[in-house]
């Protein structure tokens, strides 16, 4: 073999051959038990039912009464995510301030918490896993069957899966901000609740202010995944043009869909500035 072909081969390609082939065994199972079959994809019948669809999506539907519906439905979207997420914010912050150590009085000088305090803090922690483990289509499906069809089941799956995830971020955020503020304010007797205001929130708005707007943003994603269950909004108008295989209708909604993300974006982009 030529000196310059040794130079130039990787030294750890062994390495990186071993490492492929073991994700390759590693997925292979996962494959075979989700039932993953890609073929079924270039059946004739799917090629001719795809093809029909795919050809009204490249027209978008812009007819003057689906556009005013769209619109509609686009606004009752972002009132479903807005109403939802400001309700979980009042369920989020309270847990907030009970699990967020560095906000605790009791720690201050041991820095070891009395045992009260710390069993509400492992409960509220505990409430705030149960309500971020169930998926917030799972809730609507719930709340659909105990409220009915509509924009309601939507706003309470909302409030209630994302005041589970708001709480737990929002807490490891305020963990990782400097202490020494929040632990000035409590060491000279201020409530937790203004330590928090003037000496956390400082350091870390930012941060929270951008992951509320991630968090709306998901909301409005989220609205059009559960409307499929008849949560209302966008969503659901969109379960009815797939079922009648419109195409055309399907993609004016996706548009709507991709500018609502634009702009939630935006909105995230110009308070980080504002905060900055």
């Amino acid at each position: 073999m030529a000196p310059q072909a040794i130079l130039h081969r990787d030294p750890a390609w062994r390495g990186r051959v071993i490492t492929a082939l073991v994700c390759l065994a590693l997925l292979w199972p996962a494959l075979v038990y989700s039932e993953f079959k890609p073929w079924i994809l270039f059946d004739l019948r799917s090629l001719r039912s795809a093809g029909s669809f795919l050809l009204g999506f490249l027209t978008p539907a812009t007819e003057r009464g689906f556009l005013l519906m769209v619109l509609e439905q686009t606004w009752q979207t972002v009132a479903i995510a807005t109403a939802g997420l400001t309700l979980a914010l009042l369920g989020a912050i309270p847990a907030t301030l009970i699990v967020t150590e560095r906000l605790s009085i009791s720690r201050l000088g041991t820095h070891r918490m009395r045992l009260r305090s710390s069993l509400l803090r492992q409960l509220v922690r505990w409430i705030l896993i149960v309500l971020r483990s169930v998926p917030e289509l799972v809730w609507a499906l719930l709340f659909v069957r105990v409220v009915g069809l509509g924009p309601t089941a939507g706003v309470l799956a909302i409030a209630i899966s994302y005041s589970g995830m708001l709480g737990k971020v929002y807490a490891e955020i305020l963990e990782s901000s400097d202490a020494r503020a929040t632990d000035a304010l409590l060491a000279n007797g201020s409530s937790r609740l203004a330590a928090l205001l003037y000496g956390a929130l400082p350091e870390s708005a930012s941060e929270l202010v951008s992951y509320t707007v991630y968090r709306w943003e998901c909301a409005i994603r989220g609205s059009a995944v559960m409307g499929f269950v008849g949560a209302g909004g966008l969503g659901q108008r969109m379960q009815e043009s797939v079922n009648a295989m419109n195409g055309g209708e399907v993609s004016t909604m996706l548009i709507m869909f991709v500018l609502l993300v634009a702009l939630a974006d935006l909105v995230s982009r110009m308070l980080r500035k504002r905060l900055a």
